[in-house]
């Protein structure tokens, strides 16, 4: 008997979807061709050759950079390179050792021109014409900024002592000015070392690589003709036991510097030096912490918005951290007791699930990541009806964005600068939150790549036909060698500050005081997503990359964000009223965020902890300063404007501490911020019933686990950022 046509067609399409769903369990790793979306020719990205070099535009630009400043707007706002402030007017270049003001609501390091290095050569009339400064070579910790029209190169390396100048092409005749008086200015016998000291109580030391005569007046210093290389620091306080450390290593300077990881949970960087002897650098306080093998002189020190910076001896340096646990579920699991009430609380967020009215790629990356937590509570807690009808919903949600028919916006690529855009961005700098001028590509692509994430785990074939676009969402802010092929289309890492050790948000608009980022859970939330991917698609390294920066977005969070009673980093005043940081810029600190008022603690806590997944239980693993931020923040849930919606991030902190009182208070709530809901919320507070639990019986065991974590990641083969 002949069998029927539809037995045929069913038949068919099973073979189709087992031999999909073998591919997408055995596919490891990134796709072997890149997947690049749509382009598009922005309209208000600023150009780039306005101050980059001509060569360096036919490859990706860095947007969210520590001198973004010299490349947007006019070029002219100063820069934070560790320990000056820089700042070019074209034509010249003034640093300051800046001096700190703080109170109760603000910290800020304020910009004096102590010292402006100018040249009195005639100029061609090209140079005329061109008068700009010019990017001639940047890397991770490094910048070469060129005034064509003085002759001057000035090597911006981050954490130098010494700011290091030289003629580019012909003998120049130097200016430098002040702002101050000049008290002294004295030259030793062989006539390379200089010391001027101005009213101020400033001492500035000058090295020159070859003899040089200046002359000087109350606030101007000329130089005979040189050509060379002149190396400027101030003296640490002016304290005369300095002077000799500065002279030891003033002969030695490093042209450029990079960032590498060679294995996961470590960070390496080298530098590209010259002249004789070793390299003297300066290291944060996380620096500090994570810095192995290298001479530390504990007494030099410049005093910094991000702490001490201390005195490091070489030309390389190897940081370490401690491994941290990257998981779908929570980290100590959750007792089968508490396994009914979150179901209850999961139908009915999963049955509420609806088509996503916002074209807002952030706020529709929130629902979609969302969505996503529904099935991996769905998982954990035993009850797999769920997960089908969140996939269907992730489909229908992510899957235009993806390919490309997603009407009210989606995803393009723009050339100039070499990274993604929206359509809505494309054409308005505002749209998107300045998506289109590259604010925030971490936070929004972090909640769609959580979503596809999940997606790619609970249906392999899906997750397999995506995998190309998955990985350019993920290269767009992470492009850390993802694999064999190169993302040649994005620039290294747009978003993370291997220096600085955690991420920017703000692109390409000029601020004052720099780069900024207002939430650091959102930055964890896009390096932890990135991890999960990996986990997704059986891909090591990009598990580990993503865990890796994870944990350094964290211990970040924790040194420069979270304000703990008694240090005084900010000083005393700011420390006393404040347990959490607003905004961080390079050059400030402040209280407000960029939608609430200072006084609206309960705002600047909920963007510190949203979104709400295992990796929160590792950002604020300190239950007692969770406490403190819950007592600090909560009189401010009167306030006439602050949303209930943030009581779910008041509720999840406390859990971390008094799991009764929180489980009480989120029975009775009414209302959930619009990236979660209360089947999350239930999970995430008995998450830390079992991690009380937890810690009382397995602490000690939990220096083995990682130690068996870091041994099971290996070694990955050096990848440049």
């Amino acid at each position: 008997m002949a069998l029927p046509t539809s037995f045929w067609l069913f038949l068919s399409f099973s073979l189709w979807y087992c031999n999909a769903l073998a591919l997408a369990t055995t596919t490891h790793g990134p796709p072997t061709t890149p997947f690049l979306f749509p382009e598009t020719k922005s309209t208000v990205v600023p150009n780039p050759a306005r101050f980059f070099s001509s060569h360096l535009l036919s490859s990706p630009l860095p947007t969210n950079s520590f001198f973004q400043n010299f490349v947007v707007s006019n070029g002219g706002d100063h820069e934070y390179i560790h320990p000056y402030l820089v700042k070019s007017n074209s034509s010249s270049l003034s640093f300051s050792h800046p001096f700190l003001l703080s109170n109760s609501s603000i910290v800020q390091q304020i910009f004096v021109p102590d010292l402006t290095i100018t040249s009195l050569n005639k100029t061609t009339p090209s140079a005329i014409l061109n008068k700009r400064h010019r990017i001639s070579s940047f890397s991770d910790l490094s910048v070469t900024l060129d005034l064509p029209s003085n002759n001057l190169r000035f090597y911006l390396v981050r954490g130098s002592p010494f700011l290091t100048c030289k003629a580019i092409t012909r003998s120049t005749y130097l200016f430098i000015s002040t702002v101050h008086d000049i008290l002294s200015f004295s030259s030793d016998a062989s006539l390379t070392k200089h010391i001027i000291k101005l009213n101020n109580s400033q001492t500035w030391l000058l090295y020159t690589s070859a003899p040089i005569r200046f002359t000087h007046s109350i606030s101007q210093i000329t130089s005979r003709e040189f050509s060379g290389v002149i190396r400027i620091a101030i003296l640490p306080n002016s304290e005369r036991k300095y002077e000799a450390v500065l002279d030891k290593y003033s002969s030695c300077y490093p042209i450029s510097g990079h960032a590498n990881l060679s294995k996961p949970f470590r960070l390496e960087y080298k530098w590209e030096k010259k002249g004789r002897g070793k390299l003297l650098l300066l290291a944060h306080p996380l620096h500090r912490q994570l810095l192995s093998g290298n001479i530390v002189l504990e007494g030099f020190k410049y005093k910094s918005i991000d702490g001490d910076l201390v005195g490091v001896i070489g030309d390389s340096w190897v940081l370490k951290l401690e491994p941290i646990p990257v998981t779908w579920h929570s980290i100590t699991g959750i007792r089968k007791e508490h396994f009914p009430e979150i179901v209850s609380a999961l139908r009915k967020d999963v049955d509420a699930l609806t088509t996503i009215s916002t074209p807002s790629s952030y706020f529709y990356g929130k629902e979609v990541a969302r969505a996503a937590r529904l099935a991996l509570i769905a998982e954990e807690v035993d009850y797999p009806k769920a997960i089908p009808v969140v996939a269907k919903f992730l489909k229908n949600a992510v899957q235009p964005w993806l390919d490309g028919n997603y009407g009210r916006n989606g995803f393009l690529y723009e050339r100039k600068w070499g990274g993604l855009v929206t359509k809505l961005g494309s054409t308005s700098s505002t749209e998107d939150f300045g998506f289109g001028i590259y604010h925030d590509h971490h936070f929004h692509l972090g909640y769609f790549v959580y979503a596809i994430a999940v997606l790619a785990k609970i249906d392999p074939a899906w997750g397999w036909q995506y995998k190309p676009q998955a990985y350019s969402l993920v290269a767009d802010y992470m492009n850390v060698g993802l694999g064999s092929y190169s993302y040649s289309f994005y620039p290294q890492v747009r978003c993370f500050d291997p220096w600085k050790l955690h991420s920017w948000a703000a692109g390409l608009q000029n601020y004052t005081d720099g780069r900024n980022q207002e939430s650091t859970s959102e930055a964890v939330n896009a390096y932890y997503s990135a991890a999960l991917l990996g986990l997704a698609y059986k891909d090591n390294h990009l598990e580990r990359i993503g865990s890796t920066l994870a944990a350094l977005e964290i211990l970040s969070a924790q040194t420069w964000w979270h304000v703990r009673e008694g240090n005084n980093m900010y000083g005393k005043e700011f420390s006393r009223k404040n347990r959490l940081v607003g905004i961080l810029w390079n050059n400030m600190r402040d209280t407000k965020l960029w939608f609430a008022p200072a006084e609206w603690t309960a705002c600047r806590l909920g963007i510190q902890v949203l979104p709400i997944t295992p990796i929160t239980e590792i950002l604020f693993s300190n239950a007692e300063f969770a406490r403190d931020v819950v007592n600090w923040a909560l009189p401010s849930l009167s306030l006439s404007g602050v949303s209930g919606r943030w009581k779910d991030f008041f509720y999840a902190l406390e859990g971390t501490y008094d799991y009764t009182s929180a489980i009480a208070k989120t029975r009775k709530s009414t209302e959930h911020d619009d990236g979660n809901s209360l089947a999350n919320l239930l999970w995430w507070i008995y998450s830390q019933d079992s991690r009380v639990l937890y810690k009382t019986t397995a602490v000690k065991n939990f220096a083995t686990t990682t130690t068996t974590i870091s041994d099971c990641y290996g070694e990955v083969s050096n990848v440049n950022w």
